[in-house]
Formats: C-alpha cells, sequence, structure tokens
C-alpha cells in the first residue's frame, strides 16, 4: 500500500529464457568435452564448474516455478520449460519441485505440508558437528527422499512427463558420449547441492539463527549466480516478481528490509551451522496447521 510502484515489477522475465538456453548449451559443451579425461579430471570440472552450474540451474527451475519465464498466462510454457532446463541436471526434479515448492510459499512451516521443515529423525540424529557436516554433505538425498516421508503425492502425468525426458536425454548421453560425460553430469549435480557454497542458501533462507527471526535474506556476490534467491524475505513477500528485480523491491521499500538481520556469506552460514552447537535441523519454525488446507 504504501510503494504501489512495486506493482510494476510484478511481470515476466524474458531474459530468464536466453540465460537457460546458455547453461544448457555451456553443459552440453562441457559434456562434450570431459568425455576423454581422466575420471580424476572429470571429477574436478564436475565440482569446480559443473556443480555451480547445475545448482544455478536448480534456482532458475526454482524461477520458472513461479511462472517467472513465461508469465501466469502461459503456465503450461513455464511447465515445459521447466522440464528442459531440467536436462543438464542428470534427475527428473522440476515438476515435482513446482508441486511442493507452491506448498512452501502457502504453508510455510507447516507440519505435514512445507517439505523443506526437516523430519523429526533429521532434527535427532543430526545433532553433533560431525553429523550435522555429514547432513550438508547428504542434503540431496533428503531433499529427494523427504517429501516421500512427510507429504507424499499421487504422480501426476506431467512427472511422468519430466521422468521419461530425463531418462531419454540420460541415455542419450551416455551412447553419444559415454560414461564420463553422464557422471560429470550426475556428480555435477550431487555435489553441487551438497558440501558447495552455494549450498549454503538452503540454510541461510529459514533456519533460525536468531530466535523469532525464521527467513533472512543474503544480499552478497552469489546472488549473480542464483538468480537472487538470497533476496529471500523480498521473495517471500512477494513471490511473482522474478528473482531479477528482488533488489529493486529492497531499494524501493528499503525501511522494511534493512534493519532485518541478514547474511553476508554463504560459506559462514555453513562454518556456523556445523560448529553453533545451538543450531541443528531442529532449528526451524513449525506450525499446526488450521482450517482447509489446498495443494498442489
Amino acid at each position: 500500500a504504501k510503494h504501489p510502484e512495486i506493482k510494476a515489477l510484478m511481470k515476466p522475465d524474458t531474459n530468464l529464457i536466453w540465460v537457460v538456453l546458455l547453461m544448457v548449451l555451456a553443459q552440453l559443451v562441457a559434456f562434450y568435452l570431459v568425455k576423454d579425461l581422466d575420471w580424476k579430471w572429470v571429477l574436478f570440472w564436475a565440482y569446480v564448474f559443473g556443480s555451480c552450474v547445475s545448482h544455478s540451474m536448480t534456482l532458475a527451475i526454482h524461477e520458472i516455478s513461479h511462472n517467472s519465464a513465461f508469465g501466469n498466462r502461459k503456465a503450461m510454457w513455464n511447465r515445459w520449460f521447466g522440464i528442459f532446463a531440467n536436462l543438464p541436471l542428470g534427475v527428473p526434479y522440476s515438476v515435482s519441485f513446482k508441486r511442493y515448492h507452491m506448498d512452501h510459499h502457502r504453508y510455510l512451516g507447516g507440519d505435514g505440508i512445507d517439505v523443506d521443515i526437516p523430519t523429526d529423525f533429521e532434527g535427532w540424529f543430526f545433532c553433533t558437528r560431525f553429523r550435522k557436516f555429514m547432513w550438508i554433505v547428504l542434503q540431496p538425498l533428503f531433499y529427494a527422499i523427504r517429501p516421500l516421508c512427510i507429504n507424499p503425492k499421487p504422480i501426476t502425468r506431467l512427472e511422468v512427463i519430466n521422468l521419461l525426458a530425463q531418462f531419454s536425454f540420460d541415455v542419450a548421453i551416455y551412447y553419444l558420449w559415454g560414461a564420463k560425460s553422464l557422471c560429470y553430469m550426475l556428480a555435477g549435480s550431487v555435489l553441487g547441492l551438497g558440501l558447495h557454497p552455494i549450498s549454503g542458501h538452503f540454510i541461510a533462507e529459514h533456519y533460525m539463527f536468531l530466535k523469532g527471526h525464521e527467513t533472512y535474506s543474503y544480499y552478497g556476490p552469489l546472488n549473480l549466480l542464483t538468480f537472487n534467491v538470497g533476496y529471500h524475505n523480498e521473495h517471500h513477500d512477494f513471490p511473482n516478481i522474478p528473482g531479477k528485480s528482488l533488489p529493486l523491491v529492497k531499494k524501493i521499500a528499503a525501511e522494511y528490509y534493512d534493519k532485518l538481520p541478514q547474511y553476508n556469506s554463504w560459506i559462514k552460514v555453513l562454518y556456523d551451522f556445523v560448529m553453533d552447537d545451538t543450531i541443528s535441523p531442529y532449528s526451524r519454525m513449525k506450525r499446526q496447521l488450521k482450517g482447509e488446507v489446498k495443494q498442489d
């Protein structure tokens, strides 16, 4: 109400389409270049380059899940484009992510609904410094399994298409360029979503390092690789504004954001999570939902 000009930012980001196309092309070139390398160099480049592109692509898919590529009027175009953006990750992800991520926004912290909340087992077991470190390494596994434990949903036709398209792409990569290219693709995704500087955003976004503050923004340079996902308070306030425009939200409504707790280093977030004995996977706000719950 105080800043009506923010409404002008609620429009698709067509540049996202071209960025995703370039990222897919970059990974295809990388698949070709690593096919004859020694295994040690395949894994080296998977971590140094492939992991960055793969994690960045998951955040492009996050943008697409909010219909930021083609707009709300062409919602299905966004779903198909998300399946395309998913291809260089190696594992089907896009369609299911969209379904669960909308629940995360509608019912943030909702017990049994928001699968971003760790399970009781994660909170109970990963409580020491070493175990928390291993929890960070294994984050891709928990993000894949957790929805099946907390809030399983019936498989949709689009998810089957996502699976078949991804499987066909993986087979094609293996047939064209061999096991090293396929390993580079899969290793990049696993490494990029695990022990990696960019993965600090998983913890930075909603873990309560300060009691009473459950959502935090990050304003460091890694936003350049992550479609400004660090502007997380801004994103939850205005989920229909593309990441490209979230810095403008902060600039326009600075009085609402500047005084909130914030981060400038995702690496420090990872370090503090492991070393601070008062922080664990339990350090999340969980709510018992009341009334009607509508899920995708």
